[in-house]
């Protein structure tokens, strides 16, 4: 048995809301058998490919998004993983249709283990040409849709065996860079909220956030032509734009017990940035 399984299970904490390590192999930490994820903005890109890979590890999965033929789609292949899954149309922008979904979860699966904050995005713009209106939309958008599908669902995971809360952010949160102060910051704020819910629920519920770079998903690649990608390629130090199944493969990381002592941390998936490739 691993040492360090032994070390946790005599630990108070863990004994009282920790995973049981200590006759896991390494590589069944990514298991998530019999245990439910609510994917938002699940139809396509990130989403799409962080329900396919939770539903690999076992997890059954409730997948959301806006137009309801991707995520019937998106719950058929989770299904023929040999998983449950369901599929609910949902605007995010409006909260009863997020307190629906979190109740129809609930519904359907009687537990909701994992949560995916995977809503967000906003167009560049420059400083001068954001209306007030813009900047308040894009933080309704990117912050305030992850605090209230947290909200709702972080006191069924208190009254379970708690849980995990997956937050998908940007480089733009954290890298400055002009034409993005209304989703930059959005961003930023949504992840020291995740922060913050880390700190004060911890240790039964962990809130991490992934900082994505550049990611092929259509919100993107439906913009650029050859050149633009050639250069937001070139000025990435891995020398490629991520794949969605790169951001998929670090939530899972996150959401499972393989990250079990990780919480209120930002995990960065970016190719190395360390500055905007945005080429406009």
């Amino acid at each position: 048995a691993c040492p360090w399984g032994r070390f946790l299970a005599r630990s108070q904490r863990n004994i009282v809301t920790g995973p049981n390590l200590e006759d896991q192999m390494l590589l069944d930490r990514f298991r998530m058998d019999g245990k439910t994820a609510l994917i938002t903005a699940a139809g396509k890109g990130i989403g799409a490919a962080c329900a396919r890979a939770l539903a690999e590890c076992g997890c059954n999965v409730m997948v959301a998004a806006r137009t309801e033929s991707d995520i019937e789609s998106v719950a058929a292949e989770a299904r023929a993983l040999g998983v449950r899954a369901s599929a609910l149309r949902c605007d995010m922008t409006k909260r009863e249709d997020i307190e629906a979904l979190v109740a129809a979860t609930m519904e359907e699966f009687g537990r909701i283990d994992v949560l995916i904050n995977n809503v967000g995005g906003y167009p560049p713009m420059p400083a001068l040409k954001t209306s007030e209106k813009a900047f308040n939309d894009a933080f309704k958008f990117n912050a305030t849709t992850a605090f209230i599908t947290s909200r709702l669902v972080i006191p069924h995971m208190l009254a379970g065996e708690g849980g995990s809360v997956v937050a998908i952010s940007s480089a733009a949160g954290r890298v400055p860079a002009s034409g993005f102060v209304a989703y930059g910051t959005s961003k930023a704020a949504m992840t020291f909220m995740m922060r913050n819910f880390a700190q004060e629920f911890a240790p039964k519920i962990r809130f991490n956030t992934i900082a994505v770079g550049s990611t092929a998903t259509t919100a993107l690649t439906n913009f650029l032509d050859d050149k633009t990608r050639s250069l937001m390629e070139d000025s990435t130090p891995m020398k490629r734009l991520a794949e969605p199944e790169d951001i998929a493969m670090a939530a899972i990381y996150l959401a499972s017990d393989a990250g079990s002592y990780v919480t209120g941390k930002v995990l960065e998936v970016d190719g190395g940035l360390e500055w905007n490739n945005w080429p406009f």
